[in-house]
């Protein structure tokens, strides 16, 4: 099966490459870096899920794909919370039906959330807080907020391997 991730960033393909790992023969994991269609830094649940969406569906037009998926990191307020999250969406399409699911959310903490709410895209102030370079690269936002027990990979695997359900079970 051959699978387009819409991003030329390493740690999305990994994440791919992992959550289908045990679920589809013999993948093909292949990046293409196409537009998400949404802001630099998505704000909101709704903006997060269409830049993830849009990027699916244009990994998927890119070439002879059998599924294409979309991962988009996003800022974001959480009904119930007053604080500001780190949140993480995934769509896999065929083309016919969408499978959408999340990572794990991640409070920021004020003097980040802060920054981002200014206008500021979340990697580079995480770079420029840690005073480290290409974090979201490497263990991401996700990797640094819990101590590195779950990082950007993991975080972003779980959300692909819940939106790859429909791909891989009859239970959709």
């Amino acid at each position: 099966m051959r699978i387009a991730v819409g991003s030329g960033n390493p740690v999305k393909r990994r994440a791919v490459e992992t959550a289908v790992a045990s679920t589809v023969e013999a993948p093909e994991v292949v990046t293409e870096s196409v537009d998400s269609g949404v802001s630099e830094q998505p704000y909101g649940q709704s903006e997060t899920i269409t830049g993830a969406e849009t990027r699916a569906r244009n990994a998927l037009a890119a070439g002879a794909y059998d599924l294409g998926v979309g991962l988009e990191g996003g800022v974001a307020r959480i009904d119930g919370a007053e604080e500001l999250f780190l949140v993480m969406w995934t769509v896999v399409t065929d083309g016919e039906q969408l499978g959408h699911g999340s990572g794990p959310s991640f409070r920021l903490p004020d003097r980040i959330a802060g920054r981002v709410e200014a206008g500021e895209e979340l990697g580079p102030v995480m770079d420029d807080v840690l005073g480290e370079e290409d974090v979201a690269k490497n263990q991401g936002a996700a990797g640094v907020l819990s101590a590195g027990v779950v990082d950007r990979d993991d975080a972003l695997a779980a959300g692909v391997a819940a939106a790859m359900g429909p791909f891989v079970t009859d239970h959709y």
